[in-house]
């Protein structure tokens, strides 16, 4: 027997190669995705293109030449799969991501057409002969030529300015690209013509990560029915509607486009046309409700004459993520969904209106499903992404057997590794509540000892993870530190029902607080956990309670903090990519209810934080910009509290260049022993 002595390293974790989301190919008998191979000494992330068997091939490595070969699609016919890159052919280089072609069989891929504004999504028509694609434009642009000719004028140009008068013009780490909107587009391989669908319209797709998801096509090709903003980014918090463009004739160039559901009170995202084309799945949101209110599986009925839609799944107390995937035979919906800190891909029977879980086990990350086949990325606490296939009958019901996998990435690097173990508790939170509590364990743990114990406080607020794998806040690799790592699904976050996600709403921190206390005495009744070597971090979210923490906290009960990319003062977060958010969350607006706002904020509270943190943060964070972290380190400086600042230039939320992850877990890991009374070189 093989003695697993090897330990999680951060070096290790950058060389784990991290699989994308699959496409099946219509015959089910591969699957194709692109896998990121990270490399520390080049300081990057390259992917390419693999094609996977489900009948017992070896995989194959399908492209090289690319940098970040991305979102492959199989062709309906099955010759050809469909990707987005930038590359260099026939001597030019892309100056924007296009879309690319590559026969199944192998071969060299090929620039499908020239779409001057860059491509950022794409689904196929069932003919295989036409690609609807998402761009950028001008739209006061006429043709592609103007296009290109406005691009090239803006990428000349010597200015830098950036000017707007949108509610929506950032988003994550970009400001969206000045004066253009997503616009749905037409590329006809056989020509490479491409033709702007909106061109002219009142329309516009959603300007926040516009994709594949925002589209459907019906089956004869006829309809596509896309997600749009009514309010064409006039309104900081859009609520989404959907509409229709009627196709006439065998080409694509005569076309008719209408509403097909606009009303204000919802937000609908997510089309999926059944396999006969007679019924639209869709997601929906009754915002006018509440804010929070899920994405309910909602289904509409086409032919008919009046538009009548329902939502279907208002007794089953999760949301539903898209894509909506029907079974074969169009009785049923496949989606993921989250359910007590893991996510399954379900079935939901129409006629019954009943979710089953089909596919279990961790995380489903990604998942597509074709004729008798169902292929998921699954990871877990304990390992990265891993390609499976399941097998499926007409209805979307797992046929009785044990998932394959299709793949063995990175099974060597893990081997040898000692990952630990990983619980699963339920203990008394606030308000008497039941909350989940996940626990990783060191390496060789021995409840003899004691050992140290470190928090990792969740972001969101509403995400619920827990058997996951992250690629940023590696559990495993703090327990591989020696600590006792705990993430409290504390109130406020997904997978537990409605009632428990809306129930931090307008009091921020109160209840989560409540919630990692009761965990840290639960833990600090453990004879293996030491009293005096507490720590707590978090990240977006997670950095604002340990802020709010170290205001609400007497100081000793932990010994030290880490606040990454963390909310520290809610006036100045108005700054960030998502404030028309606040007031919903928090219950007013701050020139309103100063108060209220200000009773939700850490930085209120200032005179009371004394216990020394490290702040981290990215310049290129619009969702929590780089102010909230550097307000919070000087106010820690000025009031002589211990504390150091980690600024990264030209990261984001989230650290993403592997160097920079190294010095970010090289600083994190030293800050820590630098309070731990049992490392500390001061002790």
């Amino acid at each position: 027997m093989n003695q697993k002595t090897s330990r999680l390293t951060v070096d290790l974790l950058w060389k784990l190669q991290r699989i994308g989301t699959p496409s099946l190919s219509p015959d089910g008998s591969q699957v194709v995705c692109a896998v990121t191979q990270p490399s520390m000494e080049d300081n990057r992330n390259r992917s390419a293109l693999w094609l996977f068997s489900t009948t017992g091939l070896a995989p194959r490595q399908l492209t090289t030449c690319g940098e970040k070969d991305s979102q492959p699609k199989f062709s309906p016919c099955g010759a050809w799969i469909a990707f987005v890159a930038t590359r260099e052919q026939d001597g030019k280089k892309d100056s924007s991501p296009q879309l690319y072609l590559i026969p199944t069989a192998g071969g060299e891929a090929r620039r499908a057409g020239q779409v001057p504004t860059g491509v950022c999504g794409f689904k196929w028509f069932p003919d295989s002969r036409h690609i609807a694609l998402i761009s950028w434009v001008w739209p006061a642009g006429r043709g592609m030529k103007d296009q290109a000719a406005r691009f090239k004028a803006f990428s000349d140009r010597k200015e830098t300015a950036y000017a707007t008068e949108d509610s929506v013009y950032r988003h994550w780490d970009d400001n969206l690209p000045m004066g253009r909107v997503p616009h749905l587009l037409v590329l006809e391989i056989s020509t490479g013509r491409v033709t702007d669908l909106l061109e002219g319209a009142s329309y516009e797709l959603n300007r926040r990560d516009p994709g594949a998801d925002d589209l459907a096509i019906s089956p004869n090709g006829k309809r596509l029915v896309f997600v749009h903003d009514p309010q064409r980014g006039k309104h900081p918090a859009p609520r989404m509607a959907l509409a229709q463009i009627e196709f006439e004739g065998r080409t694509r160039s005569k076309f008719k486009i209408t509403d097909l559901i606009k009303d204000g009170a919802w937000d609908l995202t997510g089309p999926s046309f059944s396999p006969d084309g007679r019924r639209l799945a869709f997601l929906a949101s009754h915002q006018a409700i509440k804010h929070t209110m899920p994405k309910r599986l909602a289904v509409l009925n086409l032919g008919g004459p009046e538009t009548r839609w329902e939502t279907i799944s208002d007794e089953w107390d999760r949301e539903a993520h898209a894509p909506l995937l029907w079974s074969e035979d169009a009785s049923s919906l496949l989606f993921r969904a989250e359910e007590h800190g893991r996510q399954p891909v379900w079935r939901f029977d129409l006629n019954e209106r009943h979710a089953t879980p089909i596919a279990v086990g961790g995380t489903i990350q990604a998942f597509d499903t074709g004729p008798s086949q169902l292929v998921t990325v699954t990871d877990c606490a304990t390992h990265p992404g891993r390609l499976h296939a399941l097998g499926l009958d007409a209805t979307g019901t797992p046929i009785p057997s044990v998932a394959t996998r299709l793949e063995s990435f990175n099974d060597a690097l893990l081997r040898d590794l000692d990952m630990g173990s990983t619980e699963e508790h339920w203990i008394e939170g606030a308000q008497g509540d039941q909350i989940q509590v996940w626990l990783y364990f060191p390496p060789g743990f021995d409840r003899k000892r004691k050992y140290p114990l470190l928090h990792i406080v969740h972001g969101g607020p509403h995400t619920g993870p827990g058997d996951n794998w992250h690629w940023r806040w590696n559990y495993h690799l703090f327990a591989a530190q020696g600590y006792v790592t705990a993430n409290v699904n504390y109130h406020g976050s997904s997978g537990f029902g409605h009632a428990f996600l809306d129930s931090i709403t307008h009091r921020w921190g109160a209840l989560e607080l409540q919630d990692i206390e009761a965990t840290t005495d639960w833990l600090l009744k453990k004879p293996w956990i030491a009293r005096k070597r507490v720590f707590a971090t978090g990240g977006s979210y997670g950095g604002y309670m340990v802020a709010w923490m170290n205001a609400h906290v007497a100081p000793g009960r932990y010994q030290a903090y880490v606040c990454h990319a963390g909310c520290y003062d809610w006036v100045g977060m108005f700054a960030d990519d998502a404030y028309g958010w606040h007031a919903q969350e928090l219950g007013a607006w701050f020139w309103d209810d100063m108060a209220k706002v200000g009773g939700q904020s850490p930085h209120t509270f200032a005179a009371t934080m004394r216990t020394p943190t490290l702040v981290i943060h990215g310049a290129k964070d619009y969702r929590v910009p780089d102010a909230q972290g550097l307000a919070y380190y000087n106010t820690l400086k000025a009031r002589g509290v211990d504390a150091r600042l980690l600024w990264y230039p030209d990261e984001n939320h989230w650290v993403l260049k592997p160097r920079n992850s190294k010095v970010w877990f090289q600083e994190f890991f030293d800050w820590l022993k630098r309070y731990d009374p049992a490392t500390s070189k001061t002790t």
